[in-house]
């Protein structure tokens, strides 16, 4: 939790962004696993985080700002509850640690909200993703649960984005902590990279290392030797030497804050000849990317020109040909880096992709690529001093895909498929990195995690 003039700063400015109305926040109640008392582990909502602190369930809170009134909603513990969590501080006490002085019972907000609605004033909610709350939003508001997201407010949604995008300094120091603790688990992971191991040996040590750190995992950790498949959560596979093994992970930090690193290593120690060969194509793709990104440049002429790289290395490899610009015009390389090059990263892993992707990476003026592969691209709009993203280059031979393409003679001007049917049974490949965008340029945030081939076959090794 940070000092109570951040988020009575954060909520002031929020007023002023939205001008009229009622802002209602509610937060995420706990998720059973298999039955009501067998429940996840709790995340809160992380807009109820940036603007309210308070990491629990069974909230909600309104910012009246016509009245310049701002109220938490919640219930303190009865007995049975002390039982079994032990002596929490009241809701008073906790509300005065962020700077809300009005802390009433939970059941006064139907009331709050009805007296609103029968004034004709404007209620401001933001689209839910939990069934749960539409489903307390039908009830509040009388809105049917299957239609609440139409009546979502985009003045509110854009005001949050807007403020939320930036990052102050406090926020860039907890994702730097996030970092410190996901490189103590990349050099675990990368230790235990060798043949005879199971991958979800290594997903449950960096998953121990995440907790240890005092946080957890940011997402379900990849940790695959079947990197061809992008989001890949089976960890049964048992690693044999030649395998190239990528870890997708991150932590989270206590407050919420996330990392986002992607590292690709030779089980056993050593690239082979191909493997290297494709690894510094992704490699040089990241340094040209990271090397454009400052305020003014769009991401999306970002991720455009790691894919030049890509047409022009692949033609040294013999597996295209043809005009670079042109074969990325036609969305040749796609067949190889078939997603974006990156996204927000904050209290989120893909920050703020609640209030919707096109709200988030987009705006007006850049629109959403109906293109194969840039379709897929999170982040396009021009970035702005404060952003934090993530620049994860990948290249996968994904056998369907290759079947499919090679039959429909898709882009044949600028692949050449024989020797891309060499590849198939080659994997992926991908490396990714957390960056900062600050006045000069971007800043890659957190201690170095090996990517360098030396560097990384030294970590293999264990040395």
């Amino acid at each position: 939790m940070f000092d109570k003039k951040t988020y009575q700063q954060r909520r002031n400015k929020l007023c002023k962004q939205v001008k009229s109305g009622l802002l209602l926040f509610l937060s995420n109640g706990e998720s059973p696993m298999n039955y009501a008392a067998n429940t996840f582990h709790y995340r809160q909502d992380s807009t109820f985080l940036y603007f309210f602190g308070l990491n629990f369930p069974g909230l909600a809170a309104i910012i009246d700002i016509d009245e310049n009134r701002q109220t938490v909603f919640g219930n303190d513990l009865d007995m049975d509850d002390i039982i079994w969590m032990g002596p929490q501080p009241a809701l008073k006490n906790r509300c005065l640690k962020i700077g809300v002085a009005d802390a009433q019972p939970l059941a006064n907000l139907s009331e709050t909200l009805h007296n609103a609605v029968r004034l004709g004033r404007k209620i401001h909610f933001l689209p839910p993703y939990r069934s749960e709350n539409a489903l307390w939003l039908e009830r509040l508001l009388g809105i049917r649960a299957e239609a609440v997201k139409n009546f979502a407010s985009a003045e509110f949604v854009k005001a949050v984005i807007a403020q939320r995008s930036l990052k102050d300094p406090d926020e860039i120091k907890e994702i730097e902590a996030a970092l410190t603790v996901t490189a103590a688990m990349y050099r675990e992971a990368m230790a235990m990279a060798q043949p005879g191991a199971y991958e979800r040996e290594i997903a449950g040590r960096i998953e121990g290392i995440a907790l240890a750190g005092g946080g957890q995992l940011a997402f379900p950790a990849i940790v695959t030797i079947h990197g061809e498949t992008l989001h890949n959560h089976y960890h049964g596979n048992r690693m044999q030497k030649g395998d190239l093994l990528i870890i997708d992970s991150g932590c989270e930090t206590e407050a919420g804050y996330a990392s986002d690193i992607t590292r690709t290593m030779p089980v056993g120690g050593k690239f082979a000849d191909r493997q290297q060969a494709v690894y510094e194509t992704v490699l040089d793709m990241q340094r040209t990317a990271l090397a454009m990104i400052r305020p003014g440049v769009s991401y999306r002429s970002v991720h455009l020109k790691a894919c030049e790289v890509l047409v022009e290395r692949f033609k040294d490899l013999g597996l295209m040909k043809g005009s670079r610009s042109e074969a990325v015009a036609a969305g040749a390389h796609a067949l190889f880096f078939p997603h974006g090059l990156g996204h927000m990263l904050g209290l989120d892993v893909h920050d703020m992709e609640d209030l919707g992707e096109n709200q988030v990476g987009y705006d007006e003026k850049t629109k959403r690529s109906p293109q194969f592969g840039l379709a897929y691209l999170r982040l396009a709009k021009k970035l702005e001093p404060g952003h934090v993203l993530t620049v994860e280059p990948g290249i996968y031979f994904i056998p369907a895909l290759i079947d499919q393409w090679q039959a429909e003679k898709k882009s044949a001007a600028f692949i050449n498929y024989a020797e891309v049917d060499k590849y198939r049974k080659f994997g992926g490949i991908r490396i990714e990195d957390n960056v900062l965008v600050i006045p000069q340029g971007g800043r890659v945030l957190g201690p170095p995690i090996p990517k360098e081939i030396a560097a990384v076959q030294k970590a293999v090794a264990g040395k």
